[in-house]
């Protein structure tokens, strides 16, 4: 036997092969095949070289890429990996370039951009993976928070501390024998992140001698980093929301001779200065950027040298501060000390840039997992991201616990962009201690502040944590098939103080339009299905409530855009910030109550209005569709379905509201992890197993997870086909 690849009946790979390096070379080799585009696409982004078939859409992205060396980390973390590893890892990367030519034949965006596949090179994996997680601790919120202190206030710092923009809704639940109906634990959830076409977790199973595990794959990134069943031991993640990157505020100034140098606690010292060339389609010249990087970190924001326009370049700032001030972003263009031009930039401090370690050593020692006790001892050397994990065994072992690599630094760090210049923010030589928990029945992990509270600032609202606990509460015989349900509940408990809100407008003043619009709204059953028409209308008065709220004279300083890179601009944008904070500033915040009174019945006034005219709020899954991202976008935008839930329903799937209902994030996958027969085990994509437009099994299980329903997982080798070529 050399590589065997067998397929279910929605076209999951098997493979079998003699030992690890094989298995991981046929891993690389089958997902080239199937998804030879979305490899190529991602490869290209973590070097920084989508726009050069993309557009020029894609030049921030691509700047950002070069400017945070995310290939050179992702080179540095592969020369550090231990020779076992690094073989491991290069049979993958044999595989993919192995299948690359196949898989570009079969996919028509090769044709339609003018792209050739190219050649991945053994760090490729790692610097996919950065990309992938780059965003995921959502550093560019500490800009916002810098601009709402200085514009509004120290004491409003952290007002819109609530799930952002950039963050996963991802929920997950592990539930002890003493809980299920065969007496054998269940690991179940379904991340939730921006939804990609093709998806960006491949259902996938390892077989050798030395393991058989099945699970979901990174596509780009061998073995199975975040949910894996061996049969005898499975586990699964979720964003612990941590905070583990840093944003320095920047002084920097360019010599005579064209060297730059940056001012740090102890003078003016050396930072690395070079200029690339990034490509961009049907421009006749590329774009040059400078890539600087300073002892602090790369330099993301304001590393294309020169003086900056002036006071508050970046959004944040006192333009009558400098370097012994506590501001930084005001910092003025000019000469300080006649050495030459002086400038201001963020630069971002990220774990494994600083380390050399992405904890790429794991991924083939989970594979080889067997208890509990294994999943815990290898997760103690991951780095990033920073994950809570949830684990189970055949013999009872149950885990709780938080992966990853969180810095020991001042608080300040974690709130804010800090001056580079001043002594006390450097990071310890030793990471935080990561907490654990003991299981008790059943434990929860939905992003919300718990076990991770320690190590971050802001998380998702309890919501759907205090939800799936108390699902969890109402048996002690769980099933997998019973506990899949779980994953599609629709009942919206944020929407509870919009209510309480409408409850108190009394009757006085209101339209009887308006009045017929609350009282209808306050005898709805909160569930956000997809044919609620109820929801529709509860979303219509939402979003009018958000729009006023964000036009309040109160948020007047931060309407205007940040002067930041595009890339950011989802974090900074205010429409955003307060829809998804609206739930704080209904009962608190600058916005005083009796404003909020009238804001309220001015949108129960302007939804009634228009219900009076005939144009009533349909359904709720009529506008609040799947709006997935593409690299090479469909023309067909009316083909994407319509969506139960709701940002902080259990079904979580999110939109902006107030601005738009379509939905960007929701469940990336849903799995149930039977530990008692893994045959029973579940799972779900939302669109299938081939990346390749047409194939039978592109889009296959898309029915299935509109329908809250999960494929069977299948393990008889007797029951697979095997493929011939």
């Amino acid at each position: 036997m050399s590589i065997e690849v067998f397929r279910d009946a929605y076209g999951v790979p098997h493979l079998r092969a003699a030992d690890s390096r094989e298995l991981a070379r046929a891993q690389g080799l089958v997902t080239a095949r199937d998804r030879a585009w979305q490899l190529e696409v991602e490869r290209h982004r973590a070097q920084g070289t989508t726009a050069a078939f993309l557009g020029a859409a894609e030049t921030g992205w691509d700047t950002f890429a070069r400017q945070a060396r995310l290939a050179d980390t992702a080179r540095r973390c592969r020369d550090r990996l231990d020779p076992e590893t690094a073989a491991w890892l290069r049979a993958y990367v044999d595989g993919v370039n192995e299948g690359l030519a196949d898989g570009a034949r079969r996919a028509p965006e090769f044709a339609a951009t003018g792209l050739e596949p190219g050649h991945w090179e053994p760090w490729t994996p790692l610097a996919v993976w950065l990309s992938t997680h780059i965003l995921f601790a959502g550093f560019p919120t500490k800009l916002w928070r810098d601009r709402v202190a200085r514009r509004l206030g120290e004491e409003w710092t952290e007002l819109f501390a609530t799930d952002g923009p950039g963050t996963a809704g991802s929920n997950g639940w592990v539930v002890s024998g003493a809980r299920t109906a065969s007496g054998a634990a269940i690991v179940a959830g379904d991340p939730h992140r921006f939804i990609e076409a093709p998806g960006v977790y491949q259902q996938i199973r390892l077989s050798c001698p030395e393991y058989d595990v099945m699970g979901l794959a990174v596509p780009g990134v061998p073995g199975l980093a975040h949910f894996g069943h061996t049969g005898r031991v499975a586990w699964a993640i979720t964003n612990a929301m941590a905070d583990y990157q840093d944003l320095y505020h920047e002084r920097l100034r360019r010599l005579p001779d064209g060297r730059v140098e940056a001012l740090g606690p102890d003078g003016w010292e050396a930072a690395t200065a070079h200029t690339e060339s990034v490509h961009v389609r049907d421009l006749s010249e590329p774009v040059a950027i400078e890539v600087i990087e300073t002892a602090r970190g790369p330099v993301i924001i304001g590393a294309d040298g020169g003086p900056t326009t002036g006071a508050g370049a970046l959004g944040t700032g006192d333009p009558e501060e400098g370097p012994d001030g506590e501001g930084a972003e005001g910092l003025q263009g000019g000469d300080v000390d006649g050495e030459g031009a002086e400038w201001e930039a963020v630069s971002l401090r990220y774990p494994p840039r600083v380390t050399g370690e992405l904890g790429f050593s794991v991924l083939p020692a989970l594979l080889r997992a067997r208890r509990v006790d294994d999943v815990d001892r290898v997760l103690d050397r991951w780095v990033e991201p920073v994950n809570v994990v949830q684990a189970a065994d055949v013999d009872g072992g149950l885990l709780h616990r938080v992966a990853g690599y969180v810095p020991v630094r001042d608080r300040a760090h974690q709130l804010r962009v800090v001056p580079a210049w001043e002594a006390g923010h450097g990071w310890e030589p030793e990471a935080r201690a990561m907490p654990r928990a003991e299981v008790d029945g059943y434990a929860v992990m939905a992003n919300a502040r718990g076990l991770a509270a320690p190590l971050g600032v802001e998380f998702a609202p309890p919501h759907r944590a205090e939800r799936i606990a108390a699902l969890l509460d109402g048996s002690t015989s769980w099933t997998p098939a019973a506990t899949a349900a779980v994953h599609t509940d629709t009942d919206n408990p944020s929407a509870r103080r919009l209510l309480d809100a409408l409850r108190k407008t009394g009757d006085d003043g209101l339209s009887p339009a308006a009045l017929s619009v609350r009282d209808r709204l306050l005898g709805w059953d909160r569930r956000m299905a997809a044919d609620s028409t109820d929801a529709g209308l509860y979303a219509a008065v939402r979003g009018a409530v958000v729009r006023r709220m964000a036009g309040h004279e109160a948020f007047a300083e931060l309407r205007e855009p940040a002067p930041c890179p595009a890339l950011f601009q989802p974090w900074l944008a205010l429409g955003p910030r307060v829809a998804f904070a609206l739930e704080t500033l209904l009962v608190s915040g600058p916005v005083p109550a009796g404003d909020v009174e009238r804001i309220v019945r001015e949108a129960l006034e302007e939804v009634g209005a228009e219900v009076a005219a005939g144009r009533i709020p349909p359904a709720w899954g009529v506008t609040h569709r799947l709006a997935p991202w593409q690299a090479l976008p469909d023309e067909d935008d009316d083909q994407w379905p319509g969506l139960g839930g709701d940002h902080d329903c259990v079904l979580s799937t999110s939109s902006v509201p107030g601005f738009t209902d379509r939905s960007a994030r929701a469940s990336a996958a849903r799995y149930v992890w039977d530990l008692a027969d893994r045959d029973r085990s579940l799972w779900v994509v939302p669109f299938g197993a081939s990346g390749v437009a047409g194939d039978p099994h592109h889009r296959d299980q898309l029915p299935l997870w509109l329908r809250g329903e999960l494929a069977p997982v299948t393990t008889d080798w007797n029951h697979l086909t095997k493929e011939t070529a």
